[in-house]
């Protein structure tokens, strides 16, 4: 049973939402994407790469969605206002924005080149950071609307030897995301947080390790004793960007098998 059913007697709608989605191409991004445009509503798929994002667009399409492929660099504060911009001069508003962009590395503390310390909170912590400001922006003229941001249970959740750069950044995420939770919900704007741990994505298998291998060693690691589906945490997104989430707020929904627990 999905958490959307668990949540509501009826699956949330969102016919006619304008919805955002960055890290659209791939991933959790594309699974979001698909479930949102599922349910009715008009998808904006945002990340680096146009070919992957009209993949995206292509799979929307052919299930009878709509949907719109847009490039932009989440590091760029021009770029993500450009963005915004352009959905709310094409669509009239922005109603639902999920976070979803991030990248990853692997390094002690002390052996970590500064490099890869800043590449990873770029994206990872100031790309929520612009695509926050230029969302609330636009979600304040229009009186209202939803931001989810992808996070991590590594960071606020958990601490693992190795990730503390991808670690911390995910961590200032829970933060930032909670504080603008507190300034936005006065204007009609919900902002949340989910923390996924390991899911059915290629970022959950460790260097030349095949799915089997993976499925192995969950049974061993997660209480649960698997990796997460796209579509459980499609269906969490779906729920906190729902009218009937409307009293979360701030809230950081860990979904992670226990494994923080």
């Amino acid at each position: 049973m999905s958490v959307l059913e668990m949540m509501s007697n009826k699956p949330a709608s969102f016919t006619g939402r304008i919805t955002l989605v960055t890290g659209g191409g791939s991933g959790i991004g594309r699974a979001v994407a698909l479930g949102f445009a599922r349910e009715g509503a008009t998808v904006i798929v945002a990340g680096r790469g146009h070919g992957p994002l009209e993949e995206t667009v292509k799979l929307i399409e052919a299930e009878g969605g709509r949907a719109e492929a847009i490039t932009v660099d989440v590091t760029d504060t021009a770029d993500v206002a450009s963005l915004v911009q352009r959905i709310v001069d094409r669509h009239g508003r922005l109603d639902i924005a999920v976070n979803n962009a991030g990248t990853f590395t692997f390094g002690e503390v002390a052996d970590l080149p500064e490099s890869e310390w800043t590449r990873v909170f770029e994206v990872n912590t100031t790309g929520v950071f612009l695509a926050m400001k230029h969302q609330i922006a636009a979600m304040r003229q229009a009186g209202g609307g939803v931001i989810v941001n992808v996070s991590s249970n590594i960071g606020a959740h958990k601490r693992i030897p190795g990730l503390g750069a991808y670690a911390a950044s995910k961590a200032a995420v829970t933060a930032l995301s909670r504080t603008a939770a507190l300034e936005c919900v006065g204007d009609g704007i919900r902002v949340n947080t989910v923390s996924p741990g390991p899911h059915d994505t290629p970022m959950s298998l460790h260097p030349g390790e095949s799915v089997a291998e993976r499925a192995v060693r969950m049974k061993e690691q997660n209480p649960a004793g698997r990796v997460g589906s796209l579509d459980e945490i499609t269906s969490a997104v779906l729920w906190l960007a729902s009218d009937g989430a409307g009293f979360a707020v701030g809230q950081d929904l860990v979904l992670d098998g226990g494994a923080s627990a």
